[in-house]
């Protein structure tokens, strides 16, 4: 029920109260009470005054919020004192004709209300061809029904710009990287949403260059926003993104919410979403198909992510569905020396891939993984449902420190039950660093069939209401503090 549905139904209830007045008291006085409950029951919850774009016309009459959503990460959704059509710059909607300047011109004319109330951009329907844009703030990227914007098979259309400070060069290849599509750097009020349109990155150019090991640079995204804050996504297909999906670097109080993410399941490195050194971050109600994790936490690459230290703190992943047959549903690392700790992840619903919730680290990574709580998972046909790995052997150069090693410490899953799964739990620590406080209760792993038996070393931790039985370090516990440690 929405906030002027409510409103409807209060007002329906005073008008049927002043009726029922003409015949006796007792009546009324219930009528009363039970109003008086229902106004509890609707304000009580924590909300939040925000109205997620779903209309080619932002608005502040907001939708109340329920207390199940993180909207609150991102505040009110502002509206924008100006909006502007990709055709108001000459853009031509025809699936051939590059808009790269249209988009570009759109960018720079929209800069100038940056002051003044912000402006919307809005992409109607059609297919707009279009090479690398940069955002810029107080502004709402607005895809209309129909709309599809289209990433340019032209390699020069995406630049080369330089390394991220926290990988120290190209993720995939040494010096600098190809731009993301839909870039932003330093921005403020940030809102990229529309009427369930689509971005397309057509990345299948880019997955050939991999295969054929012809690829020069690291793959752009489809989205990257660096150092900005309050940023909304929402309500839009991404799709074909040549590299990560989404993915919000140095950045806070983001939400993605409502998004359907699509790449072939033989895609490279196709990741989802991936939060990188970025606090207050929500990722909620998303369906992802995905080459690689649907939903990836990272810090920064071995000394570079050490040098940087910028952690991933504060972030919700909730009401995340999907498949991916190489990977995991949501990951921890492998990159994750600036640190992650305080993630929640619940009402993630896996099926038909490589592992469920995975935590991925190695030595020379150093930082720390800490107060990562699991929660109300589902899978299906997943190969290793719970898996905890230390041999990444993937680092930027000869410099890194193997003795730089990470520390893993209170890592809680809770009512988690797997189908037709293949292995039982794998959860290898690592010998000089091993990983501690690791809490598991009511799991459940139904038909493992050809390892029944969990694979763990240099691990420590609880367990109570575990089925196949865990490995012996994992104690069980039947007190009620079983998830305590120090």
């Amino acid at each position: 029920m929405d906030f002027d549905e409510k409103q409807s139904f209060v007002l329906g209830g005073n008008a049927m109260m002043v009726k029922l007045s003409k015949f006796s008291w007792s009546p009324l006085l219930i009528l009363i009470t039970l109003l008086a409950i229902l106004s509890f029951q609707i304000t009580s919850k924590t909300v939040y005054p925000i109205k997620i774009a779903f209309t080619s016309s932002t608005s502040k009459d907001d939708i109340v919020a329920d207390s199940r959503t993180c909207v609150g990460f991102f505040g009110e959704l502002p509206e924008r004192k100006a909006v502007i059509s990709i055709k108001d710059f000459g853009g031509v909607g025809d699936g051939k004709t590059s808009n790269t300047e249209a988009f570009r011109k759109a960018m720079r004319y929209v800069q100038r209300f940056g002051e003044r109330g912000g402006a919307q951009l809005n992409v109607p329907e059609g297919r707009w061809v279009t090479g690398s844009f940069n955002l810029t703030s107080n502004f709402t990227l607005f895809l209309e029904e129909g709309a599809v914007i289209l990433g340019s098979q032209d390699p020069k259309e995406w630049p080369i710009i330089e390394p991220l400070p926290s990988y120290g060069r190209g993720r995939e290849r040494l010096g600098g990287r190809h731009i993301s599509l839909i870039h932003g750097d330093g921005l403020t009020n940030v809102v990229i949403t529309g009427n369930n349109g689509t971005i397309d990155g057509q990345g299948k150019m880019w997955w050939e260059l991999w295969w054929n090991r012809t690829l020069e640079h690291t793959r752009g995204h489809l989205v990257e926003l660096m150092n900005s804050q309050h940023i909304l996504i929402s309500n839009l297909t991404f799709c074909n993104s040549p590299f990560w999906t989404i993915h919000p670097i140095y950045c806070s109080n983001l939400v993605v919410k409502d998004m359907t993410i699509l790449a072939p399941l033989n895609a490279p490195n196709t990741d989802g979403i991936d939060p990188d050194s970025s606090t207050n971050v929500c990722i909620e109600d998303c369906y992802i198909e995905s080459g690689d994790d649907l939903v990836a936490v990272k810090s920064g690459w071995d000394q570079y992510g050490i040098k940087m230290a910028r952690p991933s703190s504060n972030i919700i992943i909730r009401r995340v569905s999907g498949t991916t047959p190489t990977c995991s549903g949501v990951g921890i690392g492998s990159e994750m020396s600036g640190g992650i700790f305080n993630v929640t992840i619940e009402d993630l619903h896996v099926w038909d891939s490589a592992a469920g919730v995975r935590i991925k680290t190695d030595k020379g990574r150093g930082g720390y993984i800490a107060n990562i709580t699991i929660s109300d998972i589902t899978m299906e046909r997943v190969k290793i449902p719970i898996r905890f790995s230390s041999g990444s052997n993937d680092h930027p150069d000869e410099r890194w420190d193997p003795k730089a090693v990470p520390v893993v410490k209170g890592v809680s899953i809770t009512n988690l039950v797997s189908f037709n799964s293949t292995k039982a739990p794998v959860l290898e620590g690592i010998e000089d660093a091993p990983f501690g406080g690791i809490c598991m209760k009511n799991i459940s792993l139904l038909g493992v069939v050809s390892s029944p038996s969990w694979r763990c070393e240099f691990v420590s931790g609880f367990a109570n209401d575990v089925f196949p039985p865990p490995c012996p370090q994992l104690q069980i516990d039947n007190s009620s503090s079983w998830c305590s440690y120090s």
